[in-house]
C-alpha cells in the first residue's frame, strides 16, 4: 500500500514521528532518550539508523546547519494519521467507516464522555 510519494511508516518508525509531533524539532540523542523513557530500551545508534532511513524514506526532514542535526516530520500529524487511517479502512475494512465504528464501539470500553463527544460530532457531520 505504502507509494513512493506516501511512504507508510513502520511502528519504530510512527514511535519516533510521535515523539516529534509531540515534541517538534529534535536531535537523535532527544529522540532517543524519549524512545527509552516511553517505549524500551533502544541503543542510540539504532535511533541514529532508523532516523537516517526514514530522511531517504522521505519521511523526515533534517536540518542540517548545525553541528547537531535536527529531525522534523516531513508531514504534519493529521495529514499523515489521515493518510494511515484510510489505507487500514481501505485494507481491513473494505473502506467502510461504518465497519470501522462498529467494530471500535464494540472492542473497546467506551467512556460515557467519549460517547458524547462521538454523538457531538456526528450531529455537526
Amino acid at each position: 500500500m505504502a507509494d513512493i510519494k506516501n511512504p507508510e511508516p513502520t511502528r519504530s518508525e510512527l514511535e519516533i514521528l510521535m515523539i516529534l509531533w509531540q515534541h517538534g524539532p529534535s536531535t537523535v540523542r532527544f529522540v532517543n532518550d524519549q524512545l527509552n523513557k516511553e517505549k524500551r530500551e533502544v541503543q542510540y545508534s539504532s535511533t541514529l539508523k532508523l532516523m537516517q532511513i526514514m530522511f531517504e524514506k522521505k519521511l523526515l526532514l533534517r536540518d542540517e546547519s548545525s553541528m547537531k542535526h535536527i529531525y522534523r516530520s516531513a508531514e504534519g500529524e493529521q495529514k499523515m494519521k489521515g493518510l494511515l487511517l484510510d489505507r487500514f479502512l481501505a485494507s481491513t475494512f473494505n473502506g467502510s467507516a461504518s465497519n470501522l465504528m462498529m467494530q471500535l464501539l464494540d472492542n473497546s470500553k467506551v467512556s460515557k464522555e467519549e460517547l458524547a463527544e462521538i454523538k457531538n460530532l456526528l450531529n455537526k457531520l
